[in-house]
């Protein structure tokens, strides 16, 4: 019954913090893992980890900034959301802020009144054109 294989392991790490209905925290929170929230947040969420998922159910709220790998929307965020990862805005998702994100899915009926801002990989060096990892440009070339 309770087997412990990696389909098992991430479902039991996928939530690794509740915060039920009707519970209030006054103050910033910060998680890593997995955290579902059912009641509400006057405060900022941070994650650690880009692994890290916020799960914000239809009865859940947040009054304040959400920085996060990956979330799950459908309830109230009053603030910016910053999502490094994937952000998912569910139908009942109601966000009054900017939304700056990787990857965006959005369903039907979900509303976000502030801007949606893309957040582009930051670009990345290359080697220079011809030079071979074990070559020494500023060597003298050899002579016969």
């Amino acid at each position: 019954m309770f087997r412990s294989d990696k389909r098992n392991d991430r479902a039991m790490a996928a939530i690794s913090t509740l915060i039920a209905a009707g519970t209030t925290i006054r103050g910033d929170v910060h998680f890593s893992g997995g955290l579902h929230l059912e009641g509400s947040i006057e405060g900022s969420i941070s994650a650690e980890g880009d692994d890290a998922v916020l799960t914000l159910s239809d009865k859940g709220r947040v009054d304040g900034e959400v920085r996060v790998s990956n979330a799950v929307v459908n309830g109230v965020v009053n603030g910016d959301i910053f999502a490094g990862g994937r952000l998912e805005l569910a139908g009942n998702a109601r966000i009054t802020g900017n939304v700056h994100y990787k990857v965006l899915e959005m369903a039907a009926g979900a509303q976000v009144n502030g801007k949606m801002l893309y957040q582009a990989e930051p670009q990345r060096r290359l080697p220079s054109p011809g030079l071979a990892d074990d070559v020494d440009p500023a060597a003298e070339p050899a002579h016969a």
